[in-house]
């Protein structure tokens, strides 16, 4: 029974393994690894790539699909940049010289669209690093900024970072100042919840914060001092009221009025937040962006009309690509077809690779090695010898 139960748990491990590889390819959402994706034009969102053997950080920065990574460019010095919006492939185009893509040959010479920063030359965040990073001696992991799409460390965003359960998406300083309207929405819905700054109003006596407001009320019609319960009741629904000095007009006198902006209605509640680090935000934080023709053309000034597209979301990528079959992973399409023996076996073996490959390369950046197309074929040579004792072990 022992062994059973260690059996069990070990399948169950396994199994787990197999979900989180699911989520790990996720990202390739979308991403056709057969079909340049030049054709569908500029993609919603793909993963993109850079081959630092055709276009090095010398040249014009270019970036390439996911069939032209594995196709057209088989081993060249080949990096991930995640995922990029609205982005066609520039694999042959003028930015790679000689060099034709072998998926599509004919295409514009230049993507005048596509939108470019230094991660397609190998560099990220403001310390301008490469990732991985051999010489960083901290273990600190990198977050995405929603907007500019560039890659920051934690350390270096100039805030405290919060827990990742409570976040969806982060927007870098430099981003929040190129809209800063984005500062008012932070105060009202960002993570952490800020703290309410009170403006003294022009009028001389008049109380800011709700208490005083009560407080004074009380002193001036000749009550009594109200008890805790009763003052604290009174200071809930004067906090669900708008401030008297802040009411407009026409509800002063009855009648009901729409705010035509969302965001001015916010201002106008006195919330401030301090405009420096990033911000991060939580879910569903997009749908309380005010889509009024003003605030419409502010994004678009700004750049950021993709924030009104709650489809844009990195979040809402992946999970298309857990629901949609283009987004399923070669190995999990092939255990479907399997029986329970079978599944086990494909996915421990594909563990125990990935494994192998990740102490490979750890030790190759730990010893500062160069990882050279020698060193891989010893290493699988190794891997072969190794899979051939186990079976003649076996067969003994």
């Amino acid at each position: 029974m022992a062994a059973n139960n260690h059996n069990g748990a070990e399948i169950d491990e396994i199994l787990a393994n197999k979900e989180e590889l699911e989520e790990a390819l996720c990202v390739l959402a979308g991403s056709d690894p057969e079909n340049c994706s030049y054709s569908r034009g500029y993609v919603k969102r793909q993963a993109v790539f850079a081959c630092n053997t055709c276009t090095p950080s010398t040249s014009e920065p270019a970036g390439i699909c996911l069939a032209c990574a594995n196709k057209c460019h088989d081993g060249h010095d080949i990096f991930e940049l995640y995922t990029k919006r609205n982005f066609r492939c520039d694999c042959g185009n003028s930015k790679f010289g000689e060099f034709q893509c072998q998926l599509l040959p004919v295409k514009d010479t230049i993507n005048d669209k596509n939108h470019y920063n230094h991660n397609f030359s190998g560099c990220y965040c403001i310390c301008e690093r490469p990732y991985p990073d051999t010489d960083d001696q901290e273990n600190d992991e990198m977050i995405q900024c929603s907007i500019c799409e560039d890659w920051f460390h934690t350390r270096h965003l100039g805030c405290t970072v919060a827990e990742p359960e409570e976040l969806q998406e982060m927007v870098c300083e430099s981003c929040m100042n190129k809209a800063p309207f984005l500062w008012t929405y932070a105060a009202h819905f960002a993570v952490p919840p800020v703290v309410s700054i009170h403006h003294p109003e022009e009028e001389e006596g008049v109380e800011v914060d709700v208490e005083g407001v009560v407080e004074k009320e009380s002193r001036q019609s000749g009550e009594e001092e109200p008890s805790t319960s009763a003052k604290h009741t009174k200071q809930q629904d004067a906090a669900n009221r708008t401030p008297p000095c802040k009411r407009p007009r026409d509800e002063m006198t009855g009648i009901t009025k729409t705010v035509a902006c969302g965001l001015k209605e916010l201002q106008v509640q006195g919330l401030e937040r301090a405009r420096q680090g990033a911000v991060f935000w939580p879910y569903s934080w997009r749908s309380k962006l005010c889509t009024c023709t003003d605030c419409k053309r502010a994004y678009v000034a700004a750049d950021v009309q993709f924030l009104m597209d709650q489809s844009d979301t990195i979040l809402a990528y992946e999970n298309r690509g857990m629901e949609e079959p283009f987004g399923q992973h070669p190995l999990m399409a092939l255990t479907s077809s399997m029986d329970r023996a079978q599944q086990l076996e494909v996915i421990y073996g594909f563990n125990e690779l990935t494994t192998s490959i990740t102490a490979f390369l750890d030790q190759c950046a730990t010893e500062g090695k160069t990882v050279t197309v020698e060193a891989v074929h010893e290493f699988f040579e190794e891997l072969r010898a190794r899979k051939r004792r186990r079976t003649n072990a076996g067969y003994q």
